[in-house]
């Protein structure tokens, strides 16, 4: 009980003195005002004698003088009031303070608005002061807003001059001097503290602009200032400032300059106001052009005339105040704001009270003219907006607060571990999801270091990372604690000397993309490396070749695997890929990487391995595949591989080196080198094929044609050896050396490459032109074969591109025969109809090549018009030896006649062979016995195919068929004249 007195002594002390500080005090200080408004005597009351009467003569186009004023002012009408109506022309009045009694002697002129004052004894004509030349002791002085005319003794008539710029009034009062001295006290306490006040609220505001760095305040700021100077002018005490009197010259255009500045800070002050809600309104555009006539109004102040600028200013306003007042009647009424309806009061009240004094002025009515209320309209407009301002200000401060409530909350409730440390590494403040990543202890003294929790390393890089003011982000790990090692992912920045940053837990996440990057580089079932994985490591090690590190490439395929998966299923042969995976795997040493790349095909990359070496590595790994049988379930399969190894150049691309390595594994499969073959880069085999490689990647590019050329074969009628020149074309290429590409291999690369066709074209081309150029040397030349591929047959671009070239060369047309083989020409029965029709339809011919050598049916040959049958060159090789082929050769020369086609032998390659085709009745022979390939200017200077034959038999014999009679002659179905002879 003892120990909780002092706090409840403590708690009550606190209390009191709080209730006496917020409340007593101020409520006393407010008790002690009223009464002193209200209770006390009043230092500076004063009041005048009397208002006197005024006659006053307004001074028409003639001026008048001094005696013409003082004859007809007598009979201008008395008032104590007299408006000019805005009229700048000067005045005459008159007074007379004769039959009043009493001491008082001084005249106070009250408008603020009178320019100059002279006046004159009434009776005698003498000056009694100017204005102008205005002194204390005698005359006309300045009082308060107007003038004053101290007079010689209590009773004078008096006759006075004044002229008037803006909505004046005038009127006289006679004043004791002792009581005038204390109203033009009262009158200069009030200005100083209403000037001293508003200035020092101006000041206040443009320091609190200043360091808030708000630039809606520094306007209010100047705002307030005009504010100040246009109560100056309302009171009558514009000509000072700062206790320093204002230049005169200085007056009428400072006075001008004051409305206009005014009137621009007002409305830039609206509009930065309310820029929120004006852009949902129409008045947007009108409110900014009525900021510019005010800046216009501000560089009319400094050019123009107080009269002409008066006229502009109300032009001006007669424009921008009603628009302005209808915008902030648009915003009140959309949003229901505070600020806005004191803006509005505060507008509303300065154009009442400027209206009034114009409308008074220029019709006579009584209005606002103590300078007292015009002080107070001007100083309520001014509270009023500051009001407005105070009200933005406490809006904004609220807005601040439910953010900072927000964000404190945000803070609290972060999934996300927020943190700020000093530069030392020391955390200063963490949230609790921090707190939970890294330990409730993270604040504490001895446990708040950065290093505790994660490696000086990652300090260094955060550290350059908020230095270098990098919009980025690191990944770091912790240490390794009861879970193991986390990776967080942090995001800095460098803030008042301080780390402010994030702190996100993407252990997870981290493990997934781990997961991924596995997956995208690694076979899912066997893990091994993928065609992915196995790319990036293929080029890894080639590029270690520059160093002169040796590289090999073994492909690996199991043999007769399939059948695991038919008889056993798919998941007892995935049980055995992942243990032949196992088995290598423990094999490979260094940096050799197996992978995957078919569904039991594997490549291995061998970085810095000699190809002896990887030899006996691949064997190794034959053996242990092989030898020991693999355990599924209650099952057990023996499985053998093959492997093909290469040796690596230096810039192999990876599809070359796999294409390589897989044709020596497919010799491995049929090799008696138990189930390994390799290919070392002098190997015949090897070269060979990186030749196909380099024959592929030129046919693929743009220069595809360039180095092939055509040769012609002859081909000899058997019934007029001598009398025709008929042959076949045929396809060769030059390599880059000038060597001749074998045709094998150049019509395998063209498939491979997908460019048979365009080979294709280029062929028919190259021979319609030549046939086009030498169409008279070629009076014995009554056919052409031309062999067209499979592929481009079955390409229907390619043949729509052949019609149309035969289309374009129906003139040699007739000399064409397009040869087909027999497997393509059964591979589609009516595509091939449709080609030979439309072939034929041009005048071209159609030959069957390779006949017999396929799946031979006769029964397709009636569905296939063709014009020529070639017999396949294995029948007539050593035909003589074999009867057989006699016989097959017969038949299809008999088959071929009643059909109405010709026959061709071919690989004709002996004198009996010839003489034998031409006893069983073939029509033509073609073959190295006869010729082999020629170049075209070798056959354009021939006779006919008889002329290259180099066997004295064959020459004979040739010549003894020209001679026989028509028992061995054939009609020929390509000599025209012979058709219609025939018909």
């Amino acid at each position: 009980m003892n120990s909780l007195r002092p706090g409840r002594i403590q708690r009550a002390s606190d209390w009191v003195l709080q209730a006496v500080a917020f409340y007593a005090v101020p409520a006393a200080i407010t008790l002690v005002s009223l009464a002193a408004l209200f209770l006390w005597d009043d230092l500076y009351s004063a009041h005048p004698e009397k208002p006197l009467e005024l006659r006053v003569l307004a001074q028409s186009d003639k001026v008048l003088s001094l005696v013409d004023a003082q004859q007809q002012l007598p009979q201008a009408p008395a008032s104590r009031y007299y408006n000019p109506k805005l009229s700048e022309q000067p005045l005459w009045f008159s007074f007379d303070t004769r039959a009043i009694s009493g001491s008082a002697n001084v005249v106070e002129f009250p408008s603020r608005h009178a320019i100059s004052m002279a006046c004159w004894d009434g009776v005698s004509l003498l000056p009694l002061g100017d204005s102008a030349n205005a002194n204390p002791d005698r005359g006309i002085v300045k009082v308060k807003a107007g003038y004053a005319l101290k007079l010689e003794h209590p009773g004078m008539a008096v006759i006075c001059r004044t002229s008037f710029i803006g909505p004046a009034r005038l009127s006289a009062d006679l004043w004791a001097t002792d009581q005038l001295d204390v109203s033009n006290r009262d009158f200069h306490r009030k200005s100083g503290l209403i000037d001293g006040g508003l200035i020092v609220l101006a000041l206040f505001v443009l320091i609190t602009a200043l360091i808030n760095r708000q630039g809606l305040y520094v306007i209010f700021a100047a705002w307030l200032i005009t504010i100040v100077r246009i109560s100056a002018t309302s009171g009558g005490w514009d000509d000072q400032w700062l206790n320093h009197a204002v230049p005169a010259d200085w007056l009428s255009q400072g006075r001008s300059f004051t409305r206009a500045a005014w009137a621009l800070l007002s409305v830039t002050l609206f509009k930065t106001l309310f820029r929120d809600d004006l852009a949902k309104t129409r008045y947007v555009i009108p409110v900014t052009v009525v900021q510019w006539l005010c800046l216009a109004l501000l560089v009319a102040a400094a050019a123009l005339p107080r009269s002409s600028f008066l006229q502009m200013m109300w032009l001006v306003g007669a424009i921008a105040l009603p628009l302005t007042i209808l915008s902030l009647v648009s915003i009140v009424s959309r949003n229901r704001s505070r600020v806005a309806l004191l803006y509005g009061a505060s507008l509303a009240i300065a154009l009442v009270s400027s209206l009034s004094e114009i409308v008074a002025a220029a019709y006579g009515i009584k209005g606002i003219d103590n300078s007292v209320n015009s002080v107070v309209v001007s100083l309520a407009s001014g509270l009023l907006a500051s009001l407005a301002i105070a009200e933005q200000l406490r809006q904004e401060h609220v807005q601040r607060l439910e953010v900072q409530a927000k964000l404190e909350h945000t803070y609290e409730a972060m999934p996300i571990g927020l943190f700020t440390l000093d530069l030392h590494g020391r955390f200063l403040s963490a949230n609790p999801a921090l707190r939970k990543m890294l330990g409730a202890n993270v604040l504490k003294a001895g446990r708040n270091a950065w290093h505790q929790y994660f490696d000086m390393a990652t300090w260094t890089q955060l550290h350059q990372l908020v230095h270098a003011k990098a919009d980025g982000e690191l990944e770091i790990r912790s240490m390794p604690g009861d879970g193991g090692a986390r990776s967080f992912l942090v995001k800095a920045t460098l803030a008042r000397d301080k780390i402010e940053g994030s702190l996100q837990d993407v252990t997870e996440k981290s493990r997934a993309i781990e997961d991924l990057n596995f997956l995208a580089n690694n076979d899912p079932l066997t893990k091994v490396l993928n065609r992915r994985g196995m790319e990036k490591v293929f080029n890894e090690a080639v590029r270690q070749l520059v160093e002169g590190k040796p590289m090999a490439l073994a492909y690996l395929d199991l043999d007769r695997f399939k059948l695991i998966n038919d008889l056993f299923g798919h998941n007892a042969g995935d049980d055995v890929l992942q243990q032949v995976c196992q088995r290598v795997g423990g094999i490979l040493s260094g940096g050799m990487q197996m992978g995957r790349v078919g569904g039991d095909e594997f490549v291995i990359v061998m970085p810095d391995t000699r190809l002896p070496l990887a030899a006996l590595i691949c064997q190794s790994i034959i053996d242990r595949i092989g030898n020991t049988p693999y355990r599924v379930a209650e099952k057990a399969f023996h499985v053998r591989g093959s492997i093909g190894l290469i040796e690596v150049s230096p810039g192999t691309q990876i599809k070359d080196a796999m294409s390589t390595a897989d044709r020596a594994c497919r010799e491995a499969k049929t090799a008696k080198n138990k189930g390994l073959v390799v290919y070392e880069k002098t190997a015949p085999a090897f070269i060979e094929h990186e030749a196909e490689i380099k024959l592929v990647e030129q046919l693929s590019g743009s220069a595809a044609t360039e180095g092939l050329f055509l040769v012609m074969q002859p081909i000899m009628s058997l019934s007029a050896p001598h009398k025709s020149l008929d042959f076949e074309v045929l396809l060769r290429m030059h390599d880059v050396d000038g060597k001749l590409i074998p045709t094998p291999r150049l019509i395998t690369a063209a498939e491979n490459s997908g460019r048979m066709g365009l080979i294709d074209r280029w062929v028919l081309a190259t021979t319609l032109a030549w046939l086009d150029n030498n169409h008279a040397s070629l009076a014995h030349t009554k056919f052409v074969c031309l062999n067209l591929s499979g592929a481009s047959l079955n390409d229907e671009r390619f043949m729509q591109d052949v019609f149309s070239i035969l289309e374009q060369n129906k003139h040699v047309c007739a000399r064409l025969c397009f040869e087909i083989t027999e497997s393509v020409a059964l591979r589609d029965l009516k595509n091939t109809r449709r080609f030979i029709d439309t072939v034929r339809s041009h005048g071209a011919r159609v030959a069957l090549d390779d006949f017999g050598a396929g799946y031979t049916s006769f029964s397709y040959l009636k569905e296939l018009p063709a014009d020529l049958l070639k017999i396949d060159g294995s029948f007539i090789v050593n035909m003589n030896s074999h009867p057989a082929n006699v016989a097959i050769v017969e038949a299809i020369v008999n088959l071929a006649r009643n059909l109405g086609m010709k026959t061709i032998a071919e690989w004709a390659e002996d004198h009996a062979t010839v003489q034998t085709l031409a006893e069983i009745g073939v029509d033509y022979v073609q073959g190295f016995v006869v010729a082999r390939p020629q170049s075209p200017d070798k056959l354009l200077a021939a006779a006919s195919s008889a002329s290259f034959i180099q066997d004295e038999q064959l020459a004979y014999f040739a010549s003894m068929l020209d001679k026989a009679d028509g028992a061995l002659a054939q009609v020929d179905l390509f000599d025209p004249l012979k058709l219609k002879n025939v018909h």
